[in-house]
């Protein structure tokens, strides 16, 4: 009958860990096996290997064949190193203290570096512990930032929501304000606009009545003044009356046809003929 040394799986799925069993070739993997000699758990890192050393050397002895898994656990514990040591003093190579020696040095080796590497492994299970601490303070950090800037923002919206009501009041109050301040301003500047045309018209008016009166006046006080003389002529004289009417209708017919600008003119023409009549008059008289 062949003997394997081989894995038999147990555990849960996802989380498997195996025995390391002398089976018979023709057994399945999971059935029934010879002798239990440890077991190995790969769930961890590095991974748990536990084995009984003679036992395992004792089923090589008597030609049980490991399958590939199974040596290389075995070369991971030295086994198969004191297997091969174990054929050396049986041959008369070296000596058995020898073999011993050798196999000490070996396993000394091998678990200083199996703690270099948990130690390796430790350490930078540390850093990323830190590190992952450390991003979890900055993520902090930033979310409280955040959370105060929000709060913040909140603030300043109600402050602006409160803020606004309050400037349309005022906006309202100062529109009504603003339209009596320029109804009042345009109230007092209609009143002043008013008083200047006011001033004006009635000088406007004074200056029209004058104007026709100025005229008329030295229009009636002509005549006036040469029939005045006139009649004092012909009281007094004949022939000196006679020459002063026919002068003064000679001077009159153009004045009735001039227009009142030139009654002025006529007018101050006929002042001094008016005047020469009576003088003429005394010079008659002396005669």
């Amino acid at each position: 009958m062949s003997v394997k040394i081989r894995l038999q799986r147990h555990g849960k799925k996802g989380k498997p860990y195996y025995w390391i069993v002398a089976a018979d070739l023709r057994s399945k993997r999971d059935g029934k096996y010879l002798e239990k000699l440890g077991f190995y758990n790969p769930n961890t890192n590095p991974a748990t290997i536990e084995i009984d050393i003679e036992k395992s050397i004792e089923w090589l002895k008597n030609g049980a064949q490991p399958t590939k898994t199974a040596r290389n656990i075995l070369s991971y514990k030295g086994i198969m190193l004191r297997y091969h040591l174990l054929g050396g003093v049986a041959k008369g190579a070296f000596t058995e203290e020898e073999a011993e020696k050798r196999f000490n040095a070996w396993i000394e080796e091998k678990t200083n570096q199996i703690e270099d590497k948990k130690g390796k492994l430790s350490k930078e299970d540390e850093e990323r512990k830190a590190k992952a601490l450390e991003n979890e303070k900055l993520a902090n950090e930033i979310r409280i930032k955040a959370q105060k800037e929000a709060t913040a923002e909140e603030a300043a919206a109600e402050a602006a929501a409160k803020e606004a009501p309050a400037e349309e009041e005022a906006a309202e109050e100062e529109a009504p304000a603003t339209e009596e301040a320029t109804a009042e301003a345009a109230a007092e500047e209609a009143p002043a606009e008013e008083a200047p045309a006011a001033e004006e018209s009635p000088a406007k008016e004074a200056a029209e009545e004058e104007a026709p009166a100025t005229e008329e006046a030295p229009a009636k006080e002509a005549p006036a003044a040469e029939e005045s003389p006139a009649k004092e002529a012909t009281e007094e004289e004949a022939p000196a009356t006679e020459e002063a009417p026919a002068k003064e209708a000679a001077e009159k017919a153009p004045a009735v046809e001039e227009s009142p600008a030139k009654e002025k003119e006529a007018a101050e023409e006929e002042a001094p003929a008016a005047e020469e009549a009576p003088a003429e008059e005394n010079t008659a008289k002396e005669e």
